[in-house]
């Protein structure tokens, strides 16, 4: 029986940095795919849903109704879902999340589950994260549906959270303060190679019900790997300095500090830095040839994607883009907290779509067209206090789509040429929200509207809005007002407070 042209294949995480990539994959050999996450408008962002294999459905793993509908009708799933991005709890969801899939692979009859984790994790490992891919391995292993468990350390191309790890700690960091681990050996495996697994797995009926640990020719300890990077990308070998008193955790908040990548996420990888994580066989290479790249071609590759800004997917695709409850309630005291807002208008002689322009290209290098430095600034206060601040730009210069990272913003929803609405990821005692709104007022008229809400969390959500409140009005007079310059439309009125 020819599976392609039959049941789908179900890829839950499909808008994570692997899942997307592995979703265009499948179609393009010829497989039905049905691609799940938790947002059905990031999956219509950055997959062909046009595409007449493909079909999108939202479900969150935590909600066992809707992962038991999504996997109805599928012969097979590649679990590829973390929750490190949550936090502390990150366990406890992971958990959970596989006993889910457990039952609903059960309940339709699945013939299998391809579960990518890491390598490490057993009794003695030191990383938290490590031990929970090795807990959900086994917890998806307790069932009775038959698992392929590839085991992976780091994972080296464009986007990932590890490269970008390495990417940024060689490019900022001339001198690298660290602990002794730095020189721990790892294995790391181009991302090109895991996807071949990931599909061989599934047209190798060898591979139903085993574990494989997959990585690269080269082992490598990371101080090696960051000085390659450096040579690769035309940097001097950073010098690293091995100190008694730097632990995981002071370095993990040092990259913090220099890299885009969220603090939990860093904490989690850094973690990683006391096991070694080194193939303890390779036994898959006989039955998924493949040519595998090693850690110098995998980084020049990840380089020049970068360059030219054709990243397929990033760490931080996976991150929620649901608009929140409280923006449709109607009443302003609202139970959850305190909804504070402003609004400001400027109004141009020019036609929705000349005003569009400059608003798609907000943020990344070039910026938010007014305050720089008080944007910089923010960022960096969120920075010490663990967020994300601004360094993460955007995944294009001129392209964006829901779902997409901002900056310290994360795209909601777009309207072309009307609206593009964003929630900030940073640290805040409350949620932001900010809107840019366009309406044509007449014949080559055009009203755009910056409108700034928050939903503040206690005294402190109310301390933190009053507190830069005075700011808004210098902040957002000049975005709108600098907008209009970019836009080189004559400003009829405005900006103004509304």
């Amino acid at each position: 029986m020819d599976l392609k042209r039959n049941k789908p294949v179900l890829v839950t995480g499909a808008t994570g940095y692997v899942g997307s990539r592995l979703v265009r994959l499948l179609l393009k050999n010829g497989y039905r795919v049905r691609a799940t996450a938790r947002s059905l408008e990031k999956i219509r962002a950055h997959q062909d849903v046009n595409h007449p294999y493909l079909e999108a459905v939202e479900a969150d793993l935590l909600d066992y109704n809707a992962i038991s509908l999504a996997t109805k009708g599928c012969f097979a799933v590649y679990y590829l879902v973390h929750s490190l991005n949550s936090g502390k709890s990150f366990a406890d969801l992971d958990r959970r999340a596989a006993l889910n899939m457990v039952r609903a692979a059960e309940s339709a009859n699945l013939e299998r589950i391809i579960y990518l984790g890491g390598i490490g994790g057993e009794k003695d490992s030191v990383s938290e994260h490590l031990a929970s891919r090795y807990e959900v391995g086994k917890v998806l292993k307790s069932g009775t549906v038959p698992v392929t468990f590839l085991r992976a350390a780091i994972i080296l191309g464009s986007g990932s959270a590890s490269f970008e790890i390495i990417r940024y700690v060689a490019d900022r960091m001339p001198v690298i303060i660290t602990p002794e681990l730095i020189h721990t050996k790892c294995q790391p495996i181009c991302i090109r190679n895991v996807l071949w697994y990931l599909l061989g797995c599934l047209e190798s009926e060898k591979t139903i019900g085993r574990t494989y640990d997959i990585g690269g020719p080269d082992i490598i300890s990371y101080a090696d790997l960051i000085n390659l990077y450096s040579e690769c990308a035309g940097l001097k070998n950073r010098r690293i300095v091995v100190l008694p008193f730097v632990n995981l955790e002071l370095l993990a908040y040092l990259i913090n500090l220099i890299s885009p990548v969220p603090k939990p996420l860093v904490s989690a990888l850094i973690e990683g830095l006391g096991d070694e994580v080194v193939c303890k066989e390779d036994r898959i290479r006989e039955i998924i040839p493949q040519s595998l790249m090693n850690c110098e071609q995998a980084v020049i590759r990840a380089l020049e994607k970068v360059e030219q800004q054709i990243v397929d997917s990033f760490y931080y695709d996976a991150g929620m883009v649901t608009q929140p409850e409280w923006m449709d309630k109607g009443d302003e005291p609202y139970s959850g907290g305190s909804i504070l807002s402003c609004s400001y208008r400027i109004r141009v002689k020019a036609p929705v779509e000349q005003v569009w322009g400059p608003i798609k290209h907000i943020g990344g290098e070039k910026g938010w067209y007014f305050a720089g430095r008080l944007w910089w600034l923010r960022g960096f206060m969120d920075k010490l206090v663990g967020g994300v601040g601004i360094q993460r730009g955007r995944r294009h210069p001129s392209r964006i789509a829901v779902g997409d990272i901002l900056d310290c913003w994360r795209v909601l929803d777009i309207k072309l040429h009307r609206r593009i609405l964003l929630l900030a990821e940073m640290k805040l005692p409350g949620e932001a929200i900010l809107e840019f709104y366009l309406t044509a007022s007449g014949e080559n008229i055009t009203d755009l509207t910056l409108n700034a809400k928050f939903l503040a969390k206690g005294i402190s959500g109310l301390a933190y809005w009053y507190s830069i409140y005075p700011l808004h009005d210098y902040v957002f007079k000049g975005m709108l007002s600098n907008i209009a310059k970019a836009c080189r439309a004559q400003v009829v009125s405005g900006p103004s407070k509304m």
